[in-house]
């Protein structure tokens, strides 16, 4: 699965409501590409829903065999939030995308088979809420070198378009930018090839 050059996530954040004898199921659904993201964004809706008892998720991180994933029921009965939640980001074929499921009890008990239908019916409309879009695969790198390959250094990544996340400039500069797979190889080979440049993988994403 290495040929994998793309992949289907959100496009932003999306919402739902649904209804359940009494019980209602707020739905959302996010893009995110860590578990650093995901606490930040399970601990966000918390604190708007800080009385409801039922905070259920499920999430999908990486592509392939570095996919990453987790459902957790918080509190329901075992597999009945949780498992559904993620077999809709399964059933999209969306990855780098949290659902949160946040349940208000209505005063009816729904039945191990009611709140699985209730959270799958739940995570399926925030989905439906928001837009999918294909993006493709990012390789992270950073740079090492010292000022006078300076432009030699700049004048490439202008030349390329290359998207630079961060960078250092002092006697000894950094830079740390994103490439898509297609490009990688040509502008790996090309920073090997400058004098005095070390080029190092961070991370693939």
């Amino acid at each position: 699965m290495d040929d994998i050059s793309t992949y289907s996530t959100l496009k932003s954040t999306s919402e739902s409501l649904y209804k359940e004898k009494g019980s209602k199921f707020y739905g959302y659904a996010f893009p995110v590409f860590s578990e650093e993201e995901v606490k930040e964004k399970l601990e966000e809706v918390r604190k708007i829903h800080n009385t409801a008892r039922h905070h259920c998720y499920g999430y999908r991180l990486g592509v392939g065999i570095k996919e990453r994933y987790r459902a957790n029921d918080d509190g329901e009965p075992s597999n009945s939030a949780g498992k559904p939640i993620y077999g809709q980001l399964l059933s999209a074929e969306i990855t780098n995308a949290l659902i949160i499921v946040v349940r208000y009890f209505g005063g009816t008990k729904l039945g191990v088979g009611g709140l699985i239908s209730a959270y799958k019916i739940s995570a399926k409309e925030a989905i439906d809420a928001g837009e999918i879009v294909e993006q493709e695969i990012m390789d992270y790198y950073k740079i090492n070198f010292e000022y006078p390959e300076m432009s030699e250094v700049m004048n490439f990544i202008k030349l390329q378009k290359i998207d630079v996340t961060s960078q250092v400039f002092e006697t000894h500069c950094e830079i740390c930018f994103r490439v898509s797979l297609k490009k990688t190889p040509s502008i790996f080979s090309h920073f090997e090839e400058i004098e005095g440049v070390e080029i190092s993988f961070l991370e693939k994403k």
